[in-house]
């Protein structure tokens, strides 16, 4: 798997979408005047997609690693704060599994990204034994 820009991976995209939606509903209702919540809800999903950014362009598969790390933290985080926010009726029901369903994709698919990675750097650090006579 080999990305040329940062535009091209794909769960980065998702998280824009998930930024998109995260704003359009934190900006209605009670929500807007929640500030804590909007605001933190608002900064873990902008840092999804910031870390993807991040860790790409250090152009280090290391540094990758770390990075898409931080960003599915921040996904997790993301996804407590739609549970709360659903707990006290900021967003519906079909809001709620709409965004949370979004979330669990965002995150799997950023393991299955770290997975790739590790196994990729594993295969080049693989030293062979040579055999003694």
């Amino acid at each position: 798997m080999k990305f040329t820009w940062f535009e091209d991976i794909e769960i980065r995209q998702l998280s824009m979408e998930l930024l998109k939606k995260i704003y359009t509903i934190s900006n209605l209702w009670k929500f807007k005047s929640d500030y804590g919540l909007r605001d933190q809800i608002r900064r873990a999903t902008i840092s999804i997609s910031s870390n993807i950014v991040e860790g790409f362009e250090r152009q280090n598969n290391n540094e990758f690693i770390r990075f898409l790390k931080i960003a599915k933290w921040s996904c997790g985080e993301v996804r407590n704060q739609i549970y709360a926010s659903f707990y006290i009726w900021y967003i519906n029901n079909e809001e709620f599994t709409q965004l949370k369903d979004m979330c669990i994709i965002i995150s799997k698919k950023t393991s299955s990204l770290i997975t790739y990675l590790e196994d990729t750097r594993k295969q080049w650090n693989f030293k062979p034994q040579l055999s003694k006579p």
